[in-house]
C-alpha cells in the first residue's frame, strides 16, 4: 500500500497470480449452481448426480459392475445434449418493466413474446438473463484485505455477516402455446434482495430434449434497468429535535435559479434589485421599473448525516443504515420540514428534499446507489456536517460505530447548540452496555439498532 493511501483502497502495486487463481477458484462453485439449475431438467440433474456417484464406485471395473451404469447414464446425456442442438426458435419480446422496486418487495411485470417461426411452439419457459452479481476482482481484494485486517486486530470472535451477493430471486415462467405469427403476454415476478440498478441483458426461451434431461436455449438480447430501492421501515410520528430557523432562500429555493423567497408584493425598482425580480407587466403599464418584493422565510430544516465509513465493501450494518435513512426520508416529507442528506462517497454530497423541492423518490434513488466510501477518512464527513450546520435546524445521525470520531463529532454538533438524534447501527449482539457518551444528557435521543432488529428499534423511537 503506498503511503497516505486510505486502508480501504486496493494496493496500486502488481497484485500476486495467485490471488487471481484463488479469486476464480472462488467462482466456480457459485457459476455451476447457477448454470446447473437452468442447463438440466430435474430428472437431468438426477441421471448426473447418478452419474457421478457411479463414476467414483466403478473405478474397479474387475470386481464392480457399476461401469455399466455410468456407460449407460453416460449415453443418455450424449443423446440429450444431441436432441438439444435441434432447437431452433425465432422470437422477438418486450418487457414492461416498472420505474422502481423495493429490497425485499415482489416486483411483478410483463413480457410479450412474439413467434417468429411458421409452426406453433409449445413447451416453452421463459427465463431472464441478468448482468452477473458477483463481485469483481477489485471488489474480492477488498474484502480479501478487511478480513485480513481483522485477523490482525484479533476481531474474530463473531463471524462478520454480509448482505447476499445474489441480486435477486426470479421465478421462471411458463409459456403457453404460441400459434405462427402470434404473441402471448407472460407474467414474471422476481424478489429483489440489493438495492441499486437491476441490469438486464436479455431473455431466454427453454425448452427440454426429448429425454427431457437438459434443456436448450434460444435467447434474445434485451437491455434493460429497474432501479431498486432501499428498504423501507416505518417510523412512527416522533417530534424531531430542532425549531424553526431562518432559511435565506425561502421555500422556492430549488424553483427558481439564484435566492427567491416567499412574494409579498411589488414596488419601485432600486438599484441594485436582480433583473430577475422585475415585473414587465406592471412596468409596461405604469411605465417606469418594478419589481416583485419577497419576505423572508423560517421554518424547520434538519440533516440526515449517513455514515458510509466502513472497511468491508459488503457490510450488513451499512445497508442496514442506508435503509434507516430512507425510512426517514419518507416520514420528514409528511412533516412541515425540509431534510437535508449529508453523506460522502467520491465526493461529499448533500441532497435536499421536502417542502416544495426534491420528492422523497428522487432523494431514495440518490440512497439506491450510496457506497460505503473509502476514498477518504471519516474527518470528511465531519467537515461537512459542520459546514452545514448553521443552516439546519437539527440533526439525525445514522451511524455505523460508536467510536472516538463519532463521539466527536456527535459533541461538536451539539456544542453548535444543534439538537442531535444519534441512531447507531451496529452487528447483531453488540448493542448492550454502550456507553452514550456525548448523549448522556439526553439519552432519549441516543438509540442504539442492532442487524436483524432495526424495524422493532425504529418502533420504539415514538
Amino acid at each position: 500500500m503506498t503511503p497516505g493511501a486510505h486502508p480501504g483502497l486496493l494496493c496500486p502495486l502488481r497484485v500476486s497470480p495467485l490471488y487471481h487463481l484463488v479469486y476464480r477458484l472462488n467462482r466456480l462453485p457459485s457459476g455451476l449452481r447457477y448454470s446447473l439449475p437452468r442447463r438440466f431438467t430435474r430428472a437431468g440433474l438426477v441421471v448426473l448426480m447418478a452419474l457421478a456417484l457411479a463414476g467414483m464406485l466403478g473405478v474397479d471395473t474387475d470386481n464392480a459392475v457399476t461401469y455399466q451404469a455410468f456407460v449407460f447414464l453416460l449415453c443418455l446425456l450424449l443423446v440429450a445434449v444431441v436432441g438439444s442442438c435441434f432447437f431452433r426458435v425465432r422470437f422477438s419480446a418486450s418487457r414492461s418493466l416498472p420505474r422502481f422496486g423495493t429490497v425485499g418487495g415482489p416486483l411483478a411485470y410483463s413480457v410479450q413474446i412474439q413467434n417468429l417461426t411458421r409452426k406453433t411452439q409449445a413447451d416453452l419457459t421463459l427465463l431472464e438473463n441478468l448482468t452477473d452479481p458477483r463481485p469483481t476482482f477489485a471488489e474480492w481484494m477488498a474484502a480479501y484485505h478487511a478480513e485480513t485486517r481483522d485477523l490482525r486486530s484479533f476481531r474474530v470472535g463473531r463471524r462478520r455477516r454480509h448482505p447476499s451477493p445474489r441480486l435477486l430471486t426470479v421465478k421462471e415462467a411458463a409459456v403457453p402455446a404460441i400459434p405462427p405469427g402470434q404473441s402471448v403476454e407472460v407474467r414474471l415476478e422476481l424478489l429483489p434482495q440489493r438495492r441499486g440498478p437491476l441490469r438486464f441483458t436479455g431473455l431466454a426461451l427453454a425448452r427440454p430434449d426429448p429425454l427431457g434431461l437438459l434443456r436448450a436455449f434460444a435467447r434474445i438480447p434485451l437491455p434493460q434497468s429497474v432501479l431498486i430501492l432501499p428498504r423501507r421501515y416505518p417510523v412512527p410520528p416522533i417530534p424531531l429535535p430542532g425549531t424553526m430557523k431562518y432559511q435565506p432562500g425561502g421555500v422556492a429555493l430549488a424553483a427558481n435559479v439564484g435566492q427567491s423567497d416567499e412574494f409579498v408584493s411589488l414596488r419601485d425598482y432600486r438599484q441594485g434589485d436582480p433583473l430577475r425580480h422585475i415585473h414587465w407587466r406592471t412596468w409596461a403599464r405604469a411605465g417606469k421599473p418594478v419589481v416583485k418584493e419577497f419576505e423572508d422565510e423560517f421554518f424547520v430544516r434538519h440533516a440526515l448525516l449517513l455514515d458510509t465509513f466502513v472497511d468491508h465493501p459488503h457490510n450488513e450494518a451499512f445497508e442496514e443504515a442506508v435503509s434507516v435513512a430512507a425510512s426517514f426520508a419518507c416520514t420528514v416529507q409528511t412533516q412541515e420540514s425540509l431534510l437535508d442528506l449529508l453523506f460522502v462517497g467520491p465526493d461529499a454530497y448533500c441532497f435536499t428534499a421536502g417542502r416544495g423541492l426534491a420528492h422523497a423518490d428522487q432523494m431514495l434513488e440518490v440512497l439506491a446507489a450510496v457506497r460505503p466510501c473509502r476514498e477518504h477518512p471519516f474527518d470528511a464527513l465531519g467537515h461537512l456536517a459542520l459546514e452545514h450546520a448553521r443552516v439546519v435546524s437539527g440533526c439525525i445521525c445514522v451511524l455505523l460505530a460508536w467510536d472516538q470520531p463519532r463521539r466527536l463529532l456527535v459533541e461538536q454538533l451539539k456544542a453548535l447548540g444543534l439538537p442531535v438524534l444519534a441512531l447507531v447501527i451496529v452487528e447483531a449482539g453488540k448493542g448492550r452496555g454502550l456507553d452514550p457518551g456525548p448523549m448522556a444528557d439526553d439519552p432519549a435521543r441516543f438509540h442504539v439498532l442492532e442487524v436483524g432488529q432495526v424495524e422493532a428499534g425504529l418502533a420504539r423511537l415514538g
